[in-house]
């Protein structure tokens, strides 16, 4: 059975985050509703952060529903979904 890494910690299990880079259109919402997690470099590569913190759900949340084209899952291992 595999452990989360902050699991050790106590602290709440983080979030998951995947993007479809087929769906991606670089529009970069997303880097506009967070900017700590998601950012563009170069001509179109998005960067993301996989592994946000839980506190940071409203923010990711934020990012998801603005992408025009539905390319951001969110996973809360601690919620279940």
């Amino acid at each position: 059975m595999s452990v989360p890494a902050d699991a050790s910690s106590g602290s709440p299990p983080g979030l998951r985050v995947s993007v479809d880079l087929n769906l991606c259109q670089a529009y970069a919402q997303c880097c506009y509703a967070a900017p700590r997690h998601f950012r563009i470099e170069g001509h179109e590569a998005l960067i993301y952060d996989p592994a946000p913190a839980a506190q940071d759900r409203a923010e990711i949340e934020r990012a998801r529903v603005a992408c025009p084209v539905q390319a951001i899952r969110v996973e809360d291992p601690g919620r279940g979904t």
